[in-house]
């Protein structure tokens, strides 16, 4: 017998045992305090005349050696009666659990699409059902996602390795190849593995952002993205993209890699999907009890069906949104990652007119409540 059953066996013999003791001390319970003080009592009897019914004297009731007599036997035959009852009620209120039991085994085996359905009636155990439920309907979820990420990683990955290997190739087997082809192959390799090395990069940011948060340091939104915009200004100028920020104080508190890692994600998004002579306009307000970072943008028209996509990794809208692959399909799903992270809250909507305006809301002051 294995340990589970074993377990599951034991479980039911107990309450088994407890149910048969809670009947049988009722029927010792109705033995000592009704029956007992029944035999003092003096029951009438008719007086033995044939022409009268009236009741003219009493005589004795039961005595109490017949009815400890009685009693005795009852309560004898009381404990299997109670055994039996016992197990049967045991064995209802564990039909639930032996169902959990029995599904998890099943979906820890691999079947993650199964669940329990118990169903009515509601009670304890049908509520642990239904939250167990969940919980493998979110496990699903994240296996899913997980072999989704894995596959489109691998994709990403192996391009660049594939591109690196034949551009290799074609230079070896080139029996004329002289030292400026050569050197244009060398060029042409190291793009490759610093195409390969911002991925991995790219990649370890998400990670990090999904591990969660481990430190939690004040800091304002507006210097961040000051410095952000510093750094990015040269590229908005070659692609004459104007940058501009309406920041005011908006004090919070989390990693500061992170949000740095979430303000330039959202920048260098405004300013990749974006057309010539575009514009991208940050903004940091307090408000309450809550700051906000918003980066608006010009750019292609996006459906509003579409929004949800850009925030699942190596999702693009390449047709959509200007025809090339730039990028890895990774910033916003970094973005993504980080607002959950620091329990934020992540708001996006289509411009009319083309391009997104994504908003960021954080807890405001240097120790935000946070779970």
């Amino acid at each position: 017998m294995t340990p589970g059953k074993l377990a599951r066996r034991s479980l039911q013999t107990r309450l088994a045992l407890a149910y048969a003791a809670a009947i049988y001390a009722a029927g010792v319970f109705v033995v000592v305090f009704v029956s007992v003080p029944l035999a003092s009592i003096q029951v009438a009897t008719p007086k033995d005349h044939p022409s009268s019914s009236a009741i003219t004297g009493t005589g004795p009731g039961i005595s109490l050696p017949q009815l400890l007599t009685g009693s005795a036997v009852a309560l004898v035959l009381l404990i299997p009666v109670a055994l039996a009852l016992g197990w049967y009620v045991a064995g209802r209120f564990l039909h639930p659990l032996r169902a959990i039991t029995a599904t998890a085994k099943i979906i820890s085996a691999g079947d993650l699409h199964r669940r329990l359905d118990l169903g009515e009636p509601t009670d304890e155990l049908t509520e642990l059902g239904h939250t167990l439920d969940d919980l493998f309907a979110r496990l699903q979820a994240s296996f899913d996602a997980q072999r989704h990420f894995v596959a489109n990683a691998s994709h990403e990955l192996r391009t660049p390795l594939a591109g690196l290997r034949t551009l290799l190739e074609v230079a070896l087997a080139d029996p004329d190849a002289d030292t400026d082809t050569l050197r244009a192959v060398c060029q042409e390799a190291l793009a490759l593995g610093e195409h390969q090395e911002r991925l991995v990069q790219a990649l370890l940011a998400l990670a990090t952002s999904e591990r969660g948060v481990t430190r939690w340091d004040p800091l304002d939104l507006a210097h961040v993205v000051e410095e952000v915009l510093a750094s990015r200004r040269d590229q908005a100028a070659q692609k004459g993209i104007d940058l501009a920020e309406r920041l005011a104080p908006a004090v919070t508190a989390g990693d500061p890699r992170l949000i740095e890692s979430l303000v330039a994600n959202l920048i260098d998004n405004a300013i990749c999907h974006n057309h010539a002579d575009g514009h991208v306009q940050v903004t940091t307000r307090t408000s309450g009890t809550q700051v906000a970072l918003t980066v608006t943008n010009s750019g292609p028209v996006i459906p509003d069906n579409q929004i949800q996509r850009l925030f699942h990794p190596f999702q693009r809208l390449a047709p959509d949104r200007h025809g090339r692959r730039d990028g890895y399909g990774l910033g916003l799903a970094i973005v993504n990652a980080v607002t959950q992270a620091h329990h934020a809250t992540l708001t996006t909507s289509a411009r009319p007119e083309g391009g997104l305006s994504i908003t960021v809301r954080f807890a405001h002051g240097p120790h935000p409540d946070r779970p």
